[in-house]
């Protein structure tokens, strides 16, 4: 009998051993796979991406209806408003149509039409067309103009700023791109530069976000290498260039 309880004893603290260890072995894992989760939020957090963006693609491009369309979140519409842009495209550049023809055309040809309808109703004995009122919705109007004298007002900052030589870096990034603008103006309209950037807002957004990490892992090594180029370029020509009035010498 004593050998028995003994025995039952030392089971009893077998499973008690067991036990702990067994909770200290998960607790151990569970905080290890807390330590584990900052750093690979951190990993994610260090992932270079294309001008320093912190949002996804659809966020930068404003979220809502447009981004949708940019990003072909509905294909129909996408597809309409780029059908569009390239009727009007092909009217104004290619046939070299007018505008204020054009709009005087459509509207000769729908008055026509819903002119002869309504009196031809009379004759055949049917209801006539339902004109709709169209009026111009209020809040749209505004939001677009907020909207536009946000990025006027912004612009205008970022002009001031750079024209107060603060950085010349932004300066000469601003230069360069005005020139290349300047350049791709005097080889087409601004119908065509239009139509071009409006191709590209419906296609190189939608691009980037399923080849984002492809892109952001190649503009790092380019990023990086003009960096360097900069910096030598800095160090041979801007360095050398005096900036701001020469200090007076101190009198003896």
């Amino acid at each position: 009998m004593a050998e028995h309880e003994e025995k039952h004893e030392e089971t009893l603290m077998e499973k008690i051993t067991e036990k702990i260890h067994g909770h200290d072995s998960s607790s151990s894992s569970s905080s290890d796979d807390e330590d584990n989760k900052p750093s690979e939020s951190s990993i994610k957090s260090n992932v270079f991406r294309l001008f320093g963006r912190e949002k996804p693609v659809h966020q930068v491009l404003g979220g809502g209806k447009p981004a949708d369309i940019f990003l072909w979140r509905n294909k129909k519409i996408s597809a309409g408003a780029l059908g569009v842009a390239t009727v009007i495209w092909v009217l104004f550049e290619l046939l070299e149509y007018y505008l204020l023809t054009l709009v005087c055309h459509l509207l000769i040809l729908a008055l026509a039409i819903l002119f002869l309808w309504s009196n031809a109703t009379t004759f055949i004995n049917k209801s006539p067309p339902r004109i709709p009122e169209v009026q111009i919705p209020k809040e749209p109007v505004l939001e677009f103009a907020q909207a536009l004298r946000f990025e006027i007002n912004r612009a205008f900052a970022v002009l001031r700023d750079i024209a107060s030589g603060r950085d010349l870096k932004k300066f000469l990034s601003v230069i360069a791109g005005l020139w290349v603008l300047s350049i791709v103006g005097s080889w087409c309209n601004f119908l065509t530069l239009f139509y071009i950037v409006f191709v590209l807002l419906h296609s190189v957004p939608v691009l980037y976000e399923k080849y984002e990490d492809k892109v952001d892992s190649f503009s790092e090594k380019a990023m990086h290498e003009i960096k360097k180029q900069y910096a030598v370029f800095d160090a041979k020509v801007l360095s050398k260039i005096p900036r701001g009035p020469l200090k007076e010498k101190k009198k003896d």
